[in-house]
């Protein structure tokens, strides 16, 4: 396989068996997208799309991912970032990079359950306080 320089949207129920290279593949339905790895290793990625993972944004068609995609537990250990169906490479991270990007992730994860889990009437109140700046 090549590398691929750009990626086109196809909306999916569920994700195919087969992943095609330069088809980002969205499940709206499982808040989920899919893509073969760009450097053209031919390894599946698949990107959540929920707080803690990616967030999908398109325009004209043209998908945009964010934040990059860090390939780093893939042989290949590519980087890039997918913006308006284009593939821009970033440079690889080093492990300590790579070890504080995960803790930073799941800590966000973490921030967002939590809030998640409190009574309604604190999710309230907090909205409350965030309204009035306090």
């Amino acid at each position: 396989m090549t590398k691929v320089s750009s990626l086109k949207i196809q909306y999916v129920d569920t994700m195919p068996q087969q992943l095609d290279a330069g088809i980002l593949y969205v499940s709206k339905k499982y808040k989920t997208a899919m893509h073969l790895c760009c450097c053209g290793c031919g390894n599946k990625v698949a990107t959540p799309l929920k707080p803690g993972g990616w967030q999908l944004s398109v325009t004209n068609g043209l998908p945009t991912l964010h934040p990059s995609v860090g390939n780093f537990s893939f042989p290949c250990q590519s980087h890039y970032i997918i913006s308006s169906g284009n593939v821009q490479w970033a440079r690889q991270w080093t492990d300590a990079e790579i070890a504080a990007g995960r803790a930073r992730d799941q800590a966000v994860r973490e921030a967002h359950y939590d809030r998640a889990a409190d009574p309604w009437w604190v999710r309230v109140w907090n909205w409350i306080k965030k309204l009035l700046g306090v």
